[in-house]
């Protein structure tokens, strides 16, 4: 491994941007304009040794690891980055489940089509989870992923970042038509502590219908967003109720709209255990949270019979400050949304690929 992260650190030094070596908790900005067409290459062909279910029964919580089989995975492409609401990583699915696949690039679509066949030599890739929380209450599983290893450890994968990299790992094979995604009931659903080795639909692209709006978003937002991430002075929370938030997501200005608007002025400053920094309608924090707004992430409640389903999209996709339906805020219609289930400390989080997931329902 040694070796592999010296070629990072090689590589680094001769690219025009800074090599993100790390994860990254949150959405971050990636272009969605249209690049260049790629150079034409041969499709080509593998067999699989594992299915994506046997490679994420590999995995031991806590415990990632370098892979040091011959296994290679076979899938069709899920996921698209043009929208902006996935990043520098795709999803590849099989009958048993996805696997999230962590490339460190934008403007995948251009290469990696929807419904095109994927191969995956996992020799010499990192096995870990992204999201896991061993709390046997509030905590549970996350995702399954594949990447590289994290040299800092603070995240159990990183990306492959390098073109090098990539290509000793990932294999283009035949473009196909779209995934079609499965519709699944609530009894189809994950439990608190299953990964893709024990639900088959974790990671795939899946349609849940008749989800009625749970009136409840979570967002964090940040009081400088050049400072650290995880001091609680520099930390704002809103959840349990909507706080005004009637978009997907927040753009920058959506943000200083609501800032502006006082809609979240008695909402603490703060972690749940350390309310000792003022609210946000305090003139130094409103000032400061104007200053250095930036786009914020939202997930918007919804329920799947008894489930909690948050549906998790990106402040910096295309679609952020789309109004959800008023008849669906205020409860009277329900939807039906398409995109790619995932987990996240034993939740369930819906990712769309784009605004066209959503249908409302008469």
């Amino acid at each position: 491994m040694k070796r592999i992260y010296n070629i990072l650190l090689a590589a680094a030094a001769i690219l025009p941007f800074p090599l993100m070596l790390n994860s990254c908790e949150e959405f971050t900005p990636v272009f969605t304009g249209k690049y260049p067409e790629p150079e034409q290459w041969e499709p080509v062909q593998m067999t699989a040794t594992h299915t994506i279910a046997d490679l994420a029964g590999m995995y031991t919580p806590g415990s990632p690891f370098e892979i040091d089989e011959d296994i290679v995975i076979v899938g069709k492409v899920s996921t698209s980055d043009q929208a902006g609401n996935f990043y520098r990583s795709l999803y590849i699915q099989d009958e048993t489940g996805g696997i999230e696949l962590k490339m460190g690039k934008t403007g995948l679509y251009n290469e990696y089509k929807p419904g095109q066949t994927v191969y995956v030599k996992c020799k010499g890739l990192w096995l870990g989870m992204y999201g896991y929380d061993d709390d046997s209450r509030y905590g549970g599983s996350g995702m399954v992923q594949l990447g590289y290893e994290d040299p800092t450890g603070e995240y159990e994968t990183s990306y492959m970042e390098v073109q090098y990299l990539i290509d000793q790992h990932i294999f283009r094979g035949e473009e196909g038509d779209p995934v079609e995604p499965v519709v699944i009931t609530e009894s189809d659903l994950p439990g608190q502590w299953d990964t893709q080795a024990d639900n088959q639909y974790i990671g795939r692209l899946v349609t849940l219908q008749g989800l009625r709006y749970g009136d409840e978003i979570f967002t964090l937002l940040y009081v400088n967003s050049n400072l650290d991430h995880k001091a609680s002075s520099n930390r704002v929370f809103l959840s349990d109720v909507t706080h005004g938030v009637t978009t997907w997501a927040m753009s920058e200005q959506k943000v200083k709209e609501h800032l502006m608007n006082g809609d979240w002025d008695d909402v603490n400053v703060g972690n749940a255990n350390d309310y000792t920094h003022g609210k946000v309608g305090d003139p130094q924090n409103k000032a400061t949270l104007l200053k250095y707004a930036a786009p914020a992430n939202v997930s918007q409640y919804f329920y799947m019979g008894a489930k909690d389903i948050q549906i998790r999209t990106s402040g910096y996709c295309r679609f952020a400050d789309l109004e959800i339906d008023p008849d669906v805020l205020a409860g009277e219609k329900t939807i039906d949304a398409t995109g790619v289930l995932t987990m996240y400390q034993g939740s369930i989080q819906f990712v769309l690929l784009d605004q066209n997931g959503i249908s409302v329902n008469d």
